[in-house]
């Protein structure tokens, strides 16, 4: 059983950046493929990054591609994920989930899930 929490979301202002946090429990953090998802209201959950679990890999889709930054640290339990020029469309909930499967970017394909963190950007 792993239970994750996301932190860090809030009000950011269109071009800014922010860091949002997941922090794992037990001790099997490492051996899980962490992801972050995000949904907005209406829309179906959209996978935005994965990291394997070592963090030698990551994945991030063409949407976020050079925005959007996955990281690990085994140590502290904890995936992070970088936003970076966020824009208005942003604006989502976001959570953070594990998995077995490599790459996985299908919902369905993770286990665990956080209870999300919400992100509002303003123009």
């Amino acid at each position: 059983q792993v239970q994750l929490v996301e932190s860090g979301g809030g009000l950011v202002q269109a071009g800014g950046s922010l860091r949002l946090s997941c922090a794992a429990s037990g001790r099997t953090f490492g051996s899980y493929v962490m992801g972050w998802f995000r949904q907005a209201p209406g829309k179906e959950r959209e996978f935005v990054a994965a990291i394997s679990q070592s963090g030698a890999s990551t994945y991030v889709p063409d949407s976020v591609k050079g925005r959007f930054t996955i990281s690990r640290d085994n140590a502290k339990n904890t995936v992070y994920l970088e936003m970076e020029r966020v824009k208005l469309d942003d604006t989502a909930d976001y959570y953070c989930a594990a998995t077995r499967v490599w790459i996985a970017t299908m919902p369905s394909r993770y286990t665990y899930w956080g209870q999300g963190t919400q992100i509002t950007v303003s123009s």
